[in-house]
């Protein structure tokens, strides 16, 4: 059982903030908390990430970047990263982890999410739809596990 995830990419204010957010809206029962592996520490999510993410009813009010740290992995039974590199750095830091790391894009064919940070605002809303139907395939996923 997956009852607690982490979202994981680089700064913790575009893409994990966002995907957070969606992996609540589609399972609420859930916990799931975002981090940075080069976090933007204290800083609230993206302007843009914010303006899209409003413009779909999904808001991103009260975020805070946090820095991922070992210990942080060890309390999730999910660890879920935007890229693969990432996955590499996160088991740098804790390499126990290895076998509860995945792609956010795993169900939606193994996708990396691209980094939209300091990009228009078209590159954020490409992101967000990725985002978006990936967290819906993990919600199916995590229904399906559950039942």
């Amino acid at each position: 059982m997956f009852n607690k995830i982490l979202v994981v990419c680089v700064g913790n204010i575009c893409r994990s903030p966002t995907a957070e957010r969606l992996l609540k809206r589609y399972q609420p029962e859930l916990t799931v908390h975002s981090a940075g592996l080069g976090a933007l520490v204290g800083k609230p999510a993206d302007a843009n990430a914010v303006s899209v993410a409003q413009a779909n009813d999904l808001s991103l009010d009260g975020h805070s970047a946090r820095q991922l740290t070992a210990q942080m992995c060890r309390e999730y039974d999910l660890i879920l990263t935007m890229e693969r590199r990432h996955i590499h750095s996160l088991c740098d830091i804790a390499p126990e982890m290895r076998g509860k790391v995945m792609l956010f894009g795993h169900w939606d064919g193994e996708s990396e999410i691209p980094d939209p940070y300091r990009k228009s605002r078209e590159a954020f809303e490409a992101v967000y739809s990725l985002l978006d139907r990936s967290a819906r395939k993990w919600a199916q996923a995590l229904n399906t596990q559950q039942g």
